[in-house]
């Protein structure tokens, strides 16, 4: 377009702005759902704070790294050979801004799997069940968010179909504290429930003693 070489350099700044403040937006997120959150499960929110701004900025470089150059270099194999590779500039820069957040947000699939269980709305039984569900969707994604070719789509499909694996693998450590401290209760429970007994034989002794008293007094 006639003003691409001006609107180019600012959507640019804008997204890398984006991606340089992505730690302080995921904080900001989290900082958000705390208040929700019980005591115990304020402690996970910096551990899975950084975890979800490694990935994020992991699946930027993945993106970068091995997926583009992937692309480009099928993207300029596959053309006439008369024909020189030179896509508009505006075109290119939307297609690398939106296909590298793509992999920034589908790399926080391990961090979705965990809160998903650890929360309860769903079980590692029953992801492990659907998983078949799963890898098609990555594909479906894969499918959307890269040019139709098999590899392109394969590239982004294993990675979210494997850190999707990763997140089912880890999350029930995060369920199994919460199992711990549940059994800690109960076990809790059972020392309470004998005090409360105690105290009331205690006191029905007490007033058994009176009775008695009171028994012999009326027989003087």
């Amino acid at each position: 377009g006639v003003i691409s070489p001006f609107l180019t350099p600012l959507k640019m700044s804008l997204i890398l702005a984006i991606y340089v403040a992505m730690p302080y937006l995921l904080y900001q997120l989290w900082s958000f759902t705390a208040p929700a959150l019980y005591r115990h499960e304020k402690k996970l929110i910096l551990p899975l704070l950084i975890s979800s701004t490694i990935l994020f900025y992991a699946g930027l470089l993945f993106s970068f790294y091995i997926v583009f150059p992937v692309i480009f270099n099928f993207l300029s194999t596959v053309g006439p050979a008369s024909v020189d590779f030179a896509p508009d500039i505006q075109y290119y820069l939307d297609f690398i801004l939106k296909v590298s957040f793509a992999f920034g947000v589908a790399f926080e699939v391990p961090i979705a799997t965990i809160l998903l269980i650890m929360f309860g709305a769903t079980t590692a039984e029953r992801l492990k069940k659907n998983r078949s569900y799963v890898i098609i969707g990555s594909f479906v994604v894969g499918m959307i968010l890269t040019p139709p070719d098999i590899i392109s789509q394969i590239l982004i499909a294993i990675p979210i179909w494997l850190l999707f694996e990763v997140g089912l693998f880890f999350a029930p450590f995060f369920k199994v504290r919460e199992t711990v401290k549940q059994a800690n209760n109960k076990k809790s429970e059972p020392q309470k429930n004998d005090w409360t007994d105690e105290a009331h034989n205690s006191m029905m002794d007490e007033v058994e003693s009176e009775m008695n008293k009171q028994d012999d007094l009326d027989q003087k």
